[in-house]
């Protein structure tokens, strides 16, 4: 460090300071039951502090291009801030007030610029670019390449007027987009209802006893109490034969954050428009003929038309399949339902009849054979048994009385005296509450990484979340199998986060690994959930503790590609509107913006076979779009689960030398070692190959989903990766 140079940033706070702020306190877990609001402020402005005294080191003139040195001091400093952000917003999806909604909020701002200006610093860019990549590992070398392009990504090449614009749209875009998820979560925790007993023949007896019980602690002497949160809203679409409450309660779900809606204080349409827009004005900064050229820069596939015609070819697929589907609940709800007519309120209710009535299966005579305990139990079993790890429950602080957490631990040698070695912990927070956005998502808390600052090996720390239903009166929470999907879903995600071995900790886990193939591993994971050898050491029935029955197994697997057409074409219209809004493909209204809603109607109308009403307002709740990070990456989905059937193929075919059984420890290993351990350190396309021996095709993908006759299906799809 030469004479005159800032005071090391990279220096932690003094033990007095952390003790006072806990956000200030980067040495361990983040101390979630210390965090108050009135922490954030202060604690961020220092670490911001910090982190601009670090980059002005790293790119003063007489600061050497070091990959060593500039790590110590600059990702050392934004590394302490990413971690403290990281549990403030953390906190704000999981236990929102508005106390910390408005800590938040007013610290927003700032990070975004900060991190803007992170991204698009042209004396950094040159300090990456001076890099000798010979004097760089593999996994450097990764990261700089990633960097450099993350650079130009982030307007570093760009310069004067238009760099100004660039960040002031960053900071515009992350309070716009911030504020849609608000307001989702706003209007959905608003609505709600108090149903009388005879509005809910049909609902299943957990349900009743939940709203029951929900409606006294509200203070209501009779009725049910019900809420547009899923564990409340699905079981009643899918059961109740009230049909006007099904209408009330689709009208209330389908119009959330919307003009239409119940508050309209909560509206997103305006913030629509503006997220477009100032989307468009970046990529038209960028040099970039749309937003989606943007979006797709970094992922695997090519371009924008490239997807399209991915998309519309699955939707081409799928398409008489869903045709089928649709002709027999038609039928199926005028012969049997007394409905000829059948609205979209309708279609829930009768897919779960005729399932009901063509399989003698229903997701609530399965729910009893899952309590979370036993779920988990068993896909701890299976986590271990095909990755060669162990899982442990230990301590931490946390947010909620409800997460639990656990350490991963890799065993010792076998015939070794050694203890068990630490590799990983993650928080589970399972069920749902006001308060806590909806859905489920992994966030990761820390990443692995190799410390420049002497401080030895950091191992990776996630935040699992989902929302389940809680139970009742002292018994476990029951899931449908829907939740026990969801649940492997985000343990995927998690896996690929805490089994990484890189040490570099941008292309650790999942940083550095293209969007379209993050969900590889969580949607893997989804196919164990129709194995028999699996299923049966997660079920014990909850008054019984008896196993799932093999019969009930039986139907569960008849029923399992029930409706695939139709769940198929929903996801390519929500996957094709996303792409479509993004690449200049919408209608202009009046005002000279996109008009969402008739863009959505072009796409139902060449997609879907379910119409819609006109005043369903989907894009106003459409998170993963407008608020997630999945802009002109909805995609990823279906693009992804090519990679995963097709990985997931691998251990079906070992199972047919193996006398059945999927879960085979070798090729576990090598699922392991070939693209979870090694994250974003090579393209997601060299793992993949690594593990098959081949690029992907598309063949498994078709015939797990029940889509592979020759009698239907049209000409095969070309590889996605073509």
């Amino acid at each position: 460090m030469s004479t005159g140079s800032p005071p090391n940033p990279a220096t932690p706070p003094t033990a007095a300071t952390a003790s006072a702020n806990p956000l200030l306190d980067g040495t361990g877990l983040p101390r979630f039951d210390a965090i108050r609001p009135e922490h954030v402020q202060p604690a961020i402005e220092q670490l911001l502090q910090q982190a601009e005294a670090a980059l002005a080191q790293v790119t003063a003139p007489d600061f050497p291009p070091d990959w060593q040195r500039m790590a110590a001091v600059l990702d050392v400093a934004t590394e302490r801030l990413e971690r403290a952000w990281s549990a403030v917003s953390h906190l704000n999806a999981v236990a929102d007030t508005p106390e910390l909604r408005a800590a938040y909020n007013a610290m927003l701002a700032p990070v975004t610029a900060f991190w803007t200006g992170l991204g698009c610093d042209e004396r950094l860019y040159a300090r990456y670019k001076a890099l000798d990549p010979a004097r760089l590992t593999p996994e450097q070398a990764r990261a700089r390449t990633l960097a450099l392009r993350g650079f130009v990504l982030g307007g570093a090449e760009l310069q004067g007027a238009a760099k100004e614009r660039f960040a002031a749209i960053q900071e515009q875009l992350a309070e716009l987009q911030q504020k849609f998820s608000e307001n989702l979560l706003d209007a959905t925790d608003a609505w709600q209802y108090v149903a009388r007993a005879d509005e809910l023949d049909g609902v299943p007896p957990d349900v009743l006893a939940a709203t029951r019980a929900a409606a006294q602690a509200a203070g209501h002497a009779e009725g049910h109490l019900l809420t547009l949160k899923l564990p409340c809203y699905l079981p009643l679409m899918q059961f109740a034969r009230h049909r006007e409450l099904r209408q009330r309660l689709y009208r209330a779900y389908a119009t959330r954050a919307s003009e239409l809606g119940s508050t309209p204080e909560h509206d997103n349409s305006a913030l629509i428009s503006q997220i477009l827009a100032l989307r468009h004005e970046e990529a038209q900064l960028l040099g970039y003929p749309h937003y989606a050229a943007v979006s797709l820069a970094p992922k695997m596939a090519d371009s924008a038309e490239q997807v399209s015609a991915f998309l519309r070819q699955l939707a081409a697929r799928a398409r008489p399949w869903a045709q089928r589907d649709l002709a027999d609940l038609r039928a199926f709800a005028a012969e049997q339902l007394d409905l000829p007519d059948p609205q979209a309120w309708d279609w829930t209710y009768i897919g779960e009849q005729l399932r009901l009535a063509r399989y003698a299966y229903s997701e609530q005579e399965v729910k009893p054979y899952f309590t979370a305990p036993k779920v988990l139990e068993g896909l701890f079993g299976l986590i271990e048994t095909l990755f060669e790890v162990r899982i442990r429950p230990d301590h931490a602080p946390s947010w909620h009385p409800g997460v639990q957490f656990f350490c991963i631990e890799r065993p010792a040698p076998a015939g070794s005296a050694a203890a068990p070695t630490p590799i990983a912990h993650f928080y589970l927070d399972p069920g749902a509450r006001n308060g806590k956005r909806g859905g489920a998502w992994m966030d990761g808390a820390r990443c692995r990484w190799l410390r420049p600052d002497g401080a030895g090996l950091q191992t990776p720390v996630a935040h699992l979340v989902c929302n389940f239903a809680e139970g009742l009166d002292g018994r476990p929470a029951l899931l449908t199998h829907d939740d026990v999907i969801t649940l492997f879903h985000e343990f995927g995600h998690g896996l690929h986060h805490l089994l990484t071995q890189v040490q570099e900790r941008d292309v650790a886990g999942i940083s550095g690994v293209e969007w379209d193939a993050v969900e590889l591993p969580s949607q893997f994971m989804e196919n164990f959930c129709w194995e028999w050898e699996v299923l049966r050491h997660l079920s014990a029935h909850v008054d019984s503790g008896a196993a799932l029955p093999r019969a009930l197994y039986d139907k569960m697997l008849a029923a399992k590609n029930f409706q695939s057409g139709l769940q198929t074409l929903r996801q390519v219209e929500f996957a094709l509107f996303d792409l479509l809004l993004h690449s200049g493909g919408a209608p202009l209204a009046a005002d000279g913006s996109a008009d969402t809603m008739a863009l959505l109607a072009q796409v139902r109308a060449e997609v879907a076979v379910l119409e819609a009403p006109p005043w369903q307002r989907m894009p106003h709740s459409f998170s993963h779009v407008f608020a997630g990070g999945y802009a002109a990456g909805y995609y990823s989905y279906k693009w992804a689960e090519v990679l995963s059937a097709d990985a997931y193929a691998a251990f079906e075919e070992a199972a047919a030398h193996n006398g059945g059984n999927v879960l085979d420890p070798a090729t576990g290993r090598h699922l392991r070692q070939t693209i979870l351990e090694v994250g974003g350190s090579r393209p997601a396309l060299e793992s993949f190959q690594a593990f098959r021996g081949r690029e992907p095709r598309i063949d498994a993908l078709l015939r797990h989903q029940g889509m592979a006759d020759a009698d239907l299906a049209a000409d095969a799809l070309e590889p996605a990766t073509a």
